[in-house]
């Protein structure tokens, strides 16, 4: 029984995929009008469900916990393995290959050890392109007789083992493209001048505190085409990289409403990305940011799914030559970030001073996990904006003692430590509380 819901479950996947191809409008080479049809986000978030790998839930993994979760995975026929250096600390940098196609297609993700939503879509993609011929899929073929994906998930195992952005001696392998002193970037661009790709995705997080230009939304996901040249100027490779990122954002829109914005492109010469452009790979910069209630990023996980497979297809059926790069350059960009928690209206209670009518500032050290708030600015914050606002309007903020630092009978509100305040209604330690936070 459960053998044939199985079977009758791809079959029903099969009529969804052949359904969102028919959808597809228009001739390529004719250049009609490139309409994204809503089928594909259900179809790939139907496979981000079906095949995510459940033994990576969390952000935070380790090198040896990822490839013991895609062990089972990459044994099989349909995807190759392939060492392509090792990391400072010794761990073994891997890429792995699927399809057989005559285009080529290189993403790598994780290259700051902290970055790891993107690594986690790869694994799930990994699994669904693995099902070999138990998995009847339109566009699962035609991604694997059109392209050969190469995959790199996590290209700075050693960052990963701390969750830090550097890799082992404290590099930015993301600055590190031009000189290529890292072995992680020598490994990323041996692979690159080896397979010559046409189409790049440089996959990364970013601050989850970004908020868009205009609307100031918190950015779910940040697409870029990045310049080539400190003019920004638009040769083929960055133009294909529009259309393409053009494509996604039509996908991800119609998923996340007003969340998508567009990352700077300010020409970085260390930079992956850039360089890339400028070696002629067309390349897409997807940035994974922040969704409310999400903090482990699953959804956000689910999305870049989405974002990576209609990029696969728009590429396998040169859809992206009839995109509409006003798409892209419409999409607002990323603004000022936010901090997490604005407490407005209080007052601040030192022992030994008068009370000050003061807005206090908090970020986390985990803002998506709202983990260890810490004070970042104290003072008139009318302008600031958060993710979070606190009305404390005539109340009194008395802070913690292991929030001031004593010296010679002196207090200071500490900056460096857990922020924790018990909200009362007056001035006076013994005046009713409204509640104790750790906000």
């Amino acid at each position: 029984m459960n053998r044939l819901i199985r079977i009758w479950q791809f079959l029903v996947l099969g009529v969804i995929i052949a359904a969102c191809a028919r959808s597809i409008s228009g001739v390529v080479r004719g250049r009609t009008a490139s309409v994204t049809p809503p089928c594909c986000a259900m179809h790939a978030r139907a496979i981000s469900e079906r095949h995510r790998v459940a033994a990576i839930s969390t952000r935070k993994f380790t090198h040896a916990q990822l490839w013991t979760a895609l062990e089972p995975i990459i044994r099989r026929p349909d995807l190759a393995v392939q060492e392509i250096g090792r990391s400072v600390q010794g761990r073994p940098i891997r890429a792995i290959t699927y399809g057989t196609g005559p285009v080529n297609v290189l993403l790598w993700s994780q290259m700051h050890g902290d970055e790891s939503t993107a690594t986690m879509a790869l694994a799930d993609l990994m699994s669904w392109f693995a099902g070999g011929a138990a998995i009847v899929d339109p566009l699962r073929n035609r991604i694997a007789s059109r392209l050969k994906v190469v995959m790199v998930p996590m290209l700075n195992p050693d960052g990963a083992e701390l969750f830090q952005r550097e890799n082992a001696v404290g590099v930015d392998i993301n600055r590190d493209a031009r000189s290529l002193v890292t072995p992680e970037a020598r490994a990323l661009k041996a692979l690159r001048d080896s397979i010559k790709p046409e189409f790049g995705f440089n996959l990364h997080d970013q601050n989850a505190r970004t908020l868009s230009e205009g609307a100031g939304r918190q950015v779910a996901i940040a697409l870029l085409a990045p310049t080539a040249d400190e003019e920004r100027t638009y040769g083929p490779a960055r133009t294909t990289a529009r259309l393409v990122a053009a494509e996604i954002a039509s996908v991800l829109e119609a998923e996340i409403p007003g969340r998508i914005a567009k990352y700077n492109d300010a020409f970085e010469p260390r930079a992956f990305g850039d360089l890339m452009q400028q070696w002629g790979t067309s390349t897409v910069l997807i940035e994974s940011g922040a969704l409310p209630n999400d903090p482990e990023k699953q959804r956000l996980r689910a999305l870049n799914v989405a974002a990576i497979l209609s990029a696969l297809d728009a590429i396998a059926t040169e859809r992206h030559l009839a995109a509409d790069p006003a798409v892209y350059d419409a999409l607002p960009t990323n603004a000022r970030a936010a901090v997490d928690v604005l407490v407005r209206g209080g007052s601040i209670v030192l022992p030994g001073a008068e009370p000050l009518r003061v807005d206090v500032a908090l970020n986390y050290d985990e803002s998506l996990a709202r983990l260890r708030p810490r004070v970042r600015e104290v003072g008139d914050l009318a302008s600031v904006t958060a993710l979070d606002t606190v009305d404390a309007t005539g109340l009194f903020l008395h802070p913690s003692p292991s929030m001031l630092a004593l010296r010679n009978g002196m207090r200071w509100i500490r900056f460096d430590t857990t922020a924790v305040f018990t909200v009362r209604r007056g001035r006076d330690t013994t005046s009713e509380v409204v509640s104790t936070r750790i906000w």
